[in-house]
């Protein structure tokens, strides 16, 4: 079966925002798919990817180099909704072509003129979605079921493209224009990025054996950056995580794999840069040396890459995705040179495991991937066949300020600067931001008390605090950073509660957290 493309009539980029709108005051998960389903029945095919990314809260061109300065002091809006899906696409597109001298001027008239064609509630959607701030709710599988609904295809058969293809609006728009038999003709190709298999998470080791099931294997989870390896022949291409093609940043690993007997092969891995001594250097050296495009030769000089490998995907032209994990890694074994290989543990026994989770922990890593022996490679999910586990940091931190949000957040103060206690000079030093583990009702009540805090506005989104409320942070790590006073961020850091028994005086200091960077 497949859509019906009955009205092909250029869908307005106010129908997508009307239905972002709607999908973010929907709290049912049916309801969601409702809203998405009726606007996907109804675009055109060459419209369909538009509406899927921009929906998703992404968009087709994935970066288009647009920082938030370009999008500061946008003209006046239109009055009237006018702008196409395959208008504001194409904008886009000009945008991110534009290079060499006299590029920045070039592609802030380019977004101006964006802008300048767009409602005050496009303008709105628009600097969301070119912020990375886009967050209504339509993921993944909320998304994949909306795209079910409307192609008449079996979410099954969409999950299984996705798996195969990578990216949810290209699948899409193949279900909503082919219907099931196009969904069916995607395959994995040696050279096109599979969506990654993704971890759920459990508190402990026992808990996440029990998800699991025993025995089960315990990989190292290491800080480094993700990467899936293709080669076909002797042509090597190397994808993130994201699926960015980074190839050309990391040779160590398009080395190792030319070095292995297979040419047709796709393998998961990481790269990780690490010291002598074998312990890993901070995240932010591995992410910056893959991310840095220019002096290979001087960086790998200076910050060598190690290569590990955890998964098959394919070796020697047999698809290996449906088989059971226990299988993969026997491929994975003969094809990969052990010193390659993720290190691991079969074990079923919670004491082995536990202790096994802390000599990792102790040799600088950052936990535990638990994996089944029977769960398949289930790409672009999260489920019971892989389960992370990491040791949780908390801090107790002052709040110096807050963000006026977007989205859900909308009209509530929800972006907190975090400031740790600095004895010497008395006040606070500032480690990062995060909206993460606020609920609507902590939403509610810290909009009420920091306008009572409140101290002016630094500009017109962020107002400054009394420094009053102490509040616990979790969070995964201490990064180097530039970017704050200190020289230092939390990374992935949330709220997990706030301490109306602590004063400000009684937050963990500037040095507490030095003492966790790595």
């Amino acid at each position: 079966m497949s859509a019906k493309y009955g009205n092909i009539g250029h869908v307005l980029l106010i129908d997508v925002v009307r239905v972002s709108e709607a999908v973010t005051r929907t709290s049912a998960r049916l309801g969601k798919v409702g809203h998405l389903a009726e606007l996907l029945g109804r675009v055109g095919a060459d419209e369909a990817e538009i509406a899927i990314s921009y929906l998703s809260g992404e968009l087709p061109q994935r970066q288009v180099g647009v920082g938030w300065r370009t999008l500061q002091d946008p003209p006046p809006a239109k009055l009237a909704a006018t702008a196409t899906l395959t208008h504001v696409d194409a904008l886009l597109s000009k945008i991110k072509a534009v290079s060499g001298q006299g590029s920045q001027a070039a592609r802030k008239a380019l977004v101006t003129e964006l802008f300048a064609g767009l409602t005050s509630q496009e303008q709105a959607f628009m600097l969301r979605l070119l912020s990375g701030e886009l967050r209504q709710g339509a993921l993944d599988g909320v998304m994949i079921e909306a795209i079910a609904k409307a192609s008449g295809a079996p979410s099954a058969d969409v999950r299984r493209a996705l798996t195969l293809r990578g990216w949810l609006p290209a699948v899409g728009a193949a279900a909503l224009t082919g219907g099931v038999a196009a969904l069916h003709a995607f395959k994995l190709e040696v050279g096109r990025a599979v969506s990654p298999m993704l971890a759920g998470s459990a508190p402990n080791v026992a808990a996440a054996l029990e998800k699991a099931g025993t025995p089960a294997a315990l990989e190292w989870k290491l800080d480094g950056v993700r990467v899936q390896a293709h080669r076909s022949g002797d042509q090597v291409r190397v994808f993130t995580r994201t699926l960015d093609d980074i190839t050309a940043q990391v040779p160590e690993l398009v080395e190792a794999v030319l070095g292995l007997a297979s040419d047709d092969l796709v393998l998961d891995g990481e790269v990780i840069a690490l010291r002598p001594d074998g312990r890993p250097h901070p995240f932010q050296v591995t992410a910056s040396r893959v991310t840095t495009k220019t002096g290979a030769p001087r960086l790998r000089e200076d910050t060598p890459l190690s290569v590990f490998f955890f998964d098959a995907l394919r070796v020697d032209g047999a698809d290996l995705l449906d088989l059971p994990y226990a299988q993969r890694q026997e491929v994975l074994a003969q094809t990969v040179m052990p010193g390659l290989l993720t290190p691991r543990l079969i074990t079923g026994e919670v004491p082995e495991a536990e202790q096994y989770f802390i000599d990792v922990i102790k040799a600088g890593h950052e936990g535990l991937v638990v994996k089944s022996l029977t769960s398949p490679y289930a790409a672009g999910r999260r489920g019971a066949g892989w389960i992370k586990v990491k040791p949780r940091h908390t801090l107790d931190l002052v709040v110096l300020a807050a963000e006026w949000g977007h989205g859900r957040r909308e009209g509530k103060l929800s972006n907190l600067h975090l400031g740790a206690r600095d004895p010497e000079s008395g006040g606070f030093v500032m480690l990062g931001k995060t909206f993460k583990g606020l609920t609507d009702e902590l939403l509610a009540w810290q909009t009420e008390r920091f306008l009572e805090l409140a101290e002016g506005s630094t500009d017109e989104w962020t107002v400054s605090l009394r420094p009053e409320l102490v509040v616990e942070i979790a969070f995964d790590g201490v990064q180097r950073s530039p970017r704050y006073p200190g020289g230092m961020a939390l990374r992935f850091a949330r709220v997990l509660r706030y301490r109306p028994d602590k004063r400000a005086a009684d937050a963990d200091t500037v040095e507490t957290v030095r003492s966790l960077m790595l």
